[in-house]
């Protein structure tokens, strides 16, 4: 079944990074953002893997391991991949689907296309991601 645009606006400005985003560069991302299906138990990013984009998951859920140990659940609203979408780095966890899912997905060759055409979304992300090297920092010392 396909998403339309205005849906998947909607459920990313409902989650962090992307409630911060304007309007129109919700609409850029959305429009740029493809849903996928994933059966349960698919391994859908592995732990040091290469990145392969940002996860919106808009139904199920999924399991979060890091070194093979269970770290958490993720439901509907919740995301996944940002930082490796952002940097291009390894991922820092595995992610499988614990029960079928769909979720709104963004390739990193996609976001930096959407972040070309419309640069205030890098404005809008700039504060959100300075808070996570903000909280980083804290839980380091």
């Amino acid at each position: 079944m396909a998403m339309s645009d205005r849906f998947l606006e909607e459920q990313l400005g409902a989650v962090d990074p992307f409630g911060r985003v304007s309007k129109r560069g919700l609409r850029t991302l959305a429009s740029a953002a493809k849903t996928v299906e994933h059966d349960e138990g698919h391994q859908i990013l592995g732990e040091g893997g290469t990145p392969l984009g940002f996860h919106l998951i808009l139904e199920g859920e999924a399991e979060v391991e890091v070194g093979g140990a269970s770290r958490r659940r993720l439901k509907a609203g919740e995301s996944f991949g940002l930082v490796s979408l952002i940097d291009g780095k390894p991922r820092s966890a595995t992610v499988r689907a614990a029960t079928r899912m769909r979720t709104a997905f963004l390739a990193p060759s996609v976001f930096k296309q959407a972040l070309d055409s419309e640069p205030t979304i890098a404005r809008d992300l700039l504060p959100l991601l300075c808070q996570y090297l903000r909280e980083a920092e804290q839980r380091a010392d």
